[in-house]
Parts: structure tokens; sequence; C-alpha cells
């Protein structure tokens, strides 16, 4: 299965680019997985990039109204997924600033929240990367994560 995660502008903040290359290099160990970016713009042009880019991918919309599951129970629902034989792509989608559009949360296979609290695009590009890669450790049975 191929991951994507597909964001909004290119990260501009020096911690943002670092965590982003730092966590993309160690992903590319354990999966497929690809950083896509779309331009920036108002919460409706952002939101259409993104569901033009995720066509046909299980689409998981980050947005702060989404369930908040540990991070045991995202390995296993994206486990689930790869099971199900029918999902070939999974798209992470984070949008700008604005935030999402009504209709890109109907869009959404699974709408998902990495915090109660309202995180900037760029922290939460990095904070998702560290989850997949810790993901992909728990998977393969490694140590880094720790219930």
């Amino acid at each position: 299965m191929r991951w994507q995660i597909i964001v909004a502008g290119k990260p501009a903040l020096a911690y943002a680019k670092s965590g982003v290359d730092e966590y993309l290099q160690r992903l590319r160990r354990y999966l497929d997985c690809e950083l896509l970016m779309v331009k920036a713009g108002n919460s409706h042009e952002v939101s259409q990039r993104l569901l033009e880019k995720s066509q046909g991918a299980y689409r998981i919309v980050l947005d702060e109204r989404g369930e908040r599951p540990t991070t045991r129970q995202l390995s296993e629902k994206v486990t689930a997924l790869e099971m199900r034989g029918d999902v070939k792509c999974v798209a992470f989608l984070i949008g700008a600033s604005d935030g999402h559009t009504e209709e890109m949360r109907r869009s959404a296979d699974l709408l998902l929240s990495l915090s109660s609290m309202t995180l900037q695009h760029e922290l939460a590009l990095v904070v998702l990367l560290e989850q997949i890669y810790r993901i992909a450790n728990l998977r393969k049975g490694e140590p880094y994560h720790r219930d």
C-alpha cells in the first residue's frame, strides 16, 4: 500500500523543514511514503486541490473535529485497510491555516485529529510524519514505540 501526505504549501519554518526531511528519510526504510504539496490559498481552493490530488485514495483528513486514536489504534486501522485488499493508497490531507471546507470533511473516509488543540499546519505535518514513523516501527516489532 502506498502512503501519501498531501499538504497545502511547502514548509517555510526551519524546524518544520528539518523535521520533514528527517522523518521522510527514516520512513524510506519502512514504506512507500510520498509527500505532495498543493498550492496554498483559501480553504475552498485548498480543499479542491487536496480532493483532486487524493482521487482514488483512502482519504484521512486531519481536522480538529476528528477521531483521536492512540498510535496503536491508528496502526490497527491502517493494518485493517491493508488487509481489505481494495485500498491501494492512503492519503493524509493537511489543509492550510483556514482549515478544511465542509465538503472536504464529508469526502473524508476518516477524520483524524492529532490533538484537541489546533496545530499550525507545518507542526501538524511534522507530528503526522513522526506518528507514521512510529506506526511503521510498531508494525515491524521494533522498540521505538512504547505504550
